[in-house]
C-alpha cells in the first residue's frame, strides 16, 4: 500500500471535449487529432480543462500529445515560430482554465499543469504507439530531434511536469528520459503502453525497462508508469514497475488506462468489449497497488474522474493523509 495521499489526474481529453463540439472529437482520421484544436477553438480547450479541474483534477494535461512543430507547419501551414509559440498556447490555456475556475469557485489547492508529449508513433498516424515497429526504422538521433522543440516549448511555457507517455518502447523512453537532462529543472513522467501484463507494445520486458530508467535519471522522473491501456492490465504492470528497484527504494508509479475498449488502428474507431466492468471500479484496486497518480486516457470523461475522485478521497482518508 502507498502511504502518500494519491493524487488524481484528469481524464480522456478527446472524449470530455466532443461534447464542447459539434462534432466527434475522438475522430482520429485528421492526422493532429485534438491538438488541431489548438488553433480551430481554444474555447472549447479551454473549457474541457474547467471540467475536469472542477471533477476534482490536481493535474491537468496540455492538448499537446499529437502536437508537433513538423505537424502544424505541415498541416496547418504556420511557421515554425508560429508552431512553436501554438504549443506554448496551450500551456496558457490550462492556465486559463485554473484562473477562471479560481474565479469561480476560489480552489484551494495548486493544480499542476503536466506538459503531454506523446510518443513518435503519434506522429505518424497509423496506430504505431500500440505498436512501437518504428523504433526500429527510425534513427533515435531523429526521434529525440523531433521531440526537443516541443519539449522546448512546453518547459519554456512553465509546465510543472512533463507527461512523457504513450511510449511503447524501452528505447525511445531512454531518449526522452536523456534527452530531459537538457532541462535540469524539469520534473517529468514516463508512462508506457503495454501489450500484456509484463511487456511493452514493443515486446520490453517492463520490470527491466523501469529499473532501467529510474537509475539513468532519477533526479528528473517523480514516477515511472503505463497509459493508454486495457485496466484489467494495470496492477500487475504497476506492482512490477513498483517492486523493479525494490532493493534501494520503490519507484513511484502512475496509471491511466482506457475505459476497457479496443480501438481498431485500421478502421481508426474504438469497439466496445463486452463484459468489461466499469473503469472506476478497479481504483482501489489499483490504489491498494501503491499507484501515486491516478487517472483516465481515451474514452473517459469528466463522469469517470469523479468516481475516481471519491475513491482516491476514501483511500486518502483512509490513510489517514
Amino acid at each position: 500500500m502507498n502511504n502518500n495521499p494519491a493524487k488524481l489526474l484528469d481524464g480522456g481529453f478527446s472524449s470530455q471535449l466532443s461534447r464542447h463540439l459539434n462534432m466527434e472529437a475522438e475522430n482520429t482520421t485528421h492526422p493532429l487529432w485534438c491538438a488541431r484544436f489548438l488553433l480551430t477553438d481554444p474555447g472549447s480547450v479551454i473549457s474541457t480543462h474547467r471540467d475536469y479541474i472542477r471533477a476534482g483534477a490536481d493535474i491537468i494535461m496540455t492538448n499537446t500529445y499529437q502536437a508537433s512543430v513538423d505537424g502544424f507547419q505541415k498541416y496547418f501551414e504556420l511557421s515554425a515560430c508560429e508552431s512553436y509559440r501554438l504549443i506554448k498556447d496551450a500551456v496558457h490555456f490550462v492556465r486559463r482554465a485554473i484562473a477562471l475556475e479560481n474565479v469561480h469557485q476560489s480552489l484551494s489547492k495548486k493544480i499542476l499543469i503536466a506538459g503531454s508529449v506523446g510518443s513518435y508513433g503519434a506522429c505518424l498516424h497509423d496506430g504505431s504507439e500500440y505498436r512501437g515497429d518504428y523504433i526500429k526504422k527510425v534513427p533515435l538521433e531523429l526521434i529525440k530531434n523531433w521531440h526537443r522543440p516541443r519539449i522546448s516549448a512546453l518547459v519554456e511555457a512553465g509546465v510543472d511536469i512533463l507527461a512523457i507517455e504513450t511510449i511503447p518502447s524501452l528505447a525511445e523512453a531512454e531518449v526522452l528520459v536523456e534527452l530531459i537532462k537538457e532541462f535540469p529543472n524539469q520534473k517529468a513522467w514516463v508512462s508506457f503502453t503495454c501489450k500484456d501484463t509484463k511487456h511493452t507494445a514493443a515486446d520490453d520486458d517492463v520490470e527491466f525497462a523501469a529499473k532501467k530508467l529510474w537509475n539513468l535519471n532519477r533526479d528528473q522522473l517523480i514516477a515511472i508508469g503505463v497509459n493508454c491501456l486495457h485496466p484489467s492490465l494495470v496492477s500487475p504492470l504497476i506492482t512490477s514497475i513498483r517492486d523493479a528497484n525494490k532493493s534501494v527504494s520503490l519507484i513511484p508509479t502512475i496509471a491511466y488506462p482506457n475505459n476497457g475498449e479496443h480501438y481498431d488502428t485500421l478502421k481508426k474507431c474504438w469497439l466496445k468489449q463486452e463484459g468489461c466492468p466499469p473503469v472506476h471500479s478497479y481504483v482501489p484496486e489499483w490504489l491498494n497497488c501503491g499507484v501515486s497518480i491516478l487517472g483516465g486516457c481515451c474514452r473517459t470523461t469528466v463522469d469517470d474522474i469523479r468516481l475516481f475522485k471519491q475513491h482516491i478521497t476514501e483511500y486518502n482518508i483512509k490513510i489517514n493523509i
